[in-house]
């Protein structure tokens, strides 16, 4: 990529809504062959040459495409907008998905992304999944074009489980909530504790701070 910001809206767009071909061009295009992917659900470490029987010489590049044929086969019709500077490039009714950061000094794009996803074998379901993906990138000396080295996709736990569990975030908000609440009632039932860390904490920085 020459201009990273602008680039990736495109970039995810192929690899999401394209076809087998275009995910694969993609991928080759701007993935470095040894590339890494982490995602909640599955994990492809970097490696550059493997031999698998009837298939021959792979690399990682090559087992990230086959997790992005795999979500096409999943959700063949997954649905995107991208918004980068203030322009959409699709209709406005479409999820949103914004370029959020990219910091040149280390090299990383943050990607902020709204799409709704539909699994084939369950008829009607749609669920509008959000996640914020971190690409590390690699600026090259040789064509001095970034070429991406690791995708991570950062989800909460409420997203994760719309892959799989329709209905299933509800149930997550819920015991987050009861979670909040047991947070709550342990810091008050043992706030002695507390107090007496403050203390602790005072003598040693010489404070007289209360809580």
């Amino acid at each position: 990529m020459d201009h990273p910001k602008k680039q990736a809206s495109n970039v995810i767009h192929l690899l999401t809504e394209g076809s087998p071909a275009d995910q694969k061009e993609t991928l080759e295009t701007y993935f470095l062959p040894d590339a890494s992917f982490i995602h909640p659900l599955c994990r492809v470490p970097s490696f550059s040459k493997f031999y698998l029987p009837l298939i021959g010489e792979i690399n990682s590049r090559w087992a990230i495409w086959m997790i992005y044929r795999w979500y096409k086969i999943l959700s063949p019709r997954i649905v995107l907008n991208v918004e980068c500077d203030g322009q959409s490039s699709t209709p406005t009714a479409r999820p949103l998905l914004m370029i959020a950061e990219f910091n040149q000094k280390s090299s990383i794009l943050f990607v902020e992304i709204h799409q709704i996803f539909s699994l084939f074998f369950v008829p009607f379901y749609k669920s509008d999944v959000h996640l914020t993906t971190k690409l590390h990138l690699v600026h090259s000396s040789k064509d001095s074009k970034y070429y991406i080295k690791l995708q991570e996709d950062l989800y909460q736990s409420n997203e994760v489980v719309k892959f799989f569990w329709p209905g299933g975030a509800t149930i997550i908000w819920f015991w987050q909530m009861f979670a909040t609440f047991l947070c709550i009632v342990g810091a008050l039932t043992l706030a002695p504790v507390t107090w007496m860390y403050q203390k602790r904490a005072n003598t040693v920085n010489g404070t007289n701070k209360r809580i």
